[in-house]
């Protein structure tokens, strides 16, 4: 009798350490998604003065290559895209009358938003940012040209210079290009808050988001170092725009909800650009509370 207590006992004991073990991992698996975004904060919040920094977010954030909306064009779109080449077909699509009008009012949300290019004087700083200028397509061997930049004002070239536009193409042709290629994501119109946001995802790599009691920024800001390497991040503030500008935000989660938000954001302009977030649900969770006061629908908890 003893011995089948003594039996009993080892597998009570067994049962109850393997429950112990089970809620020890757990625990630590909970523990290793649980983020905070304390570090960011201490680096983004100096160049944001007078501002209440309410989230940074932890990763970049990617721009799908269709939308919901327009994924069942795409097949039908992707047999065009080679004859889209021809710029004159882009601006058809585009709707885009005078490509030099265009390209004026592509300038002038960068110009809103993100501040770089108030003054042709700045030029010089926003190029100096960039490694290299943008290199002349290659010729063919056998019939090789050399080709002479195409003339650009000095607000211009800063533009060019800022999203490593090529020196010998014309702007529009450039833009128009971007435009079509991303239709899918966003308003479609490069001249839009919308527009002027996408430029600069375009441009850069590793933009998180930032969001305070007045703005919505973009940030340039490499991932977080290991834990015992020094953080040697020096982030820049790419693009922003006051929080009245924004008219709503739909967010989602989908199949990857644990590590993926999708929002859709709509400007006063009536553009739109849809950003995909790949954030653990502890940084989902300060984005929304972030924005909870901007109209929209959000996922339940």
């Amino acid at each position: 009798m003893s011995g089948e207590r003594g039996r009993l006992g080892r597998f009570t004991d067994a049962v109850l350490g393997g429950a112990r073990a089970a809620r020890d991992k757990a625990r630590e698996l909970r523990d290793e998604f649980r983020t905070s975004d304390e570090p960011e904060r201490a680096l983004v919040a100096p160049l944001l003065p007078g501002q209440e920094l309410r989230y940074v977010g932890l990763g970049p954030v990617r721009v799908p290559q269709t939308h919901k909306a327009g994924r069942q064009l795409a097949d039908v779109m992707a047999d065009e895209f080679v004859d889209s080449l021809d710029p004159m077909v882009l601006f058809g699509l585009l709707n885009i009358v005078n490509p030099v009008v265009w390209v004026d009012a592509v300038l002038t949300p960068v110009r809103l938003a993100a501040g770089v290019l108030l003054l042709p004087g700045k030029a010089g700083a926003v190029a100096a940012g960039v490694p290299e200028a943008a290199e002349p397509e290659p010729a063919p061997p056998h019939r090789r040209v050399q080709r002479d930049p195409i003339p650009l004002t000095e607000e211009q070239e800063a533009f060019r210079a800022l999203f490593r536009l090529s020196l010998y193409r014309p702007l529009a042709e450039q833009l128009a290009e971007i435009a079509y290629r991303r239709r899918f994501v966003f308003s479609g119109d490069l001249a839009t808050l919308a527009g002027s946001l996408l430029l600069f995802l375009e441009r850069y790599n590793g933009t998180p988001l930032a969001v305070t009691d007045t703005h919505l920024h973009l940030l340039r800001m490499g991932p977080r170092p290991d834990a015992d390497r020094p953080d040697r991040r020096q982030p820049r503030v790419l693009w922003g725009v006051r929080r009245d500008r924004v008219a709503r935000i739909d967010s989602e989660r989908g199949a990857t909800g644990l590590v993926q938000l999708t929002s859709t954001i709509v400007f006063d302009d009536g553009s739109w650009i849809r950003l995909t977030q790949p954030a653990l649900r502890d940084d989902q969770s300060r984005f929304l509370t972030a924005i909870h006061d901007l109209p929209g629908q959000r996922p339940q908890p």
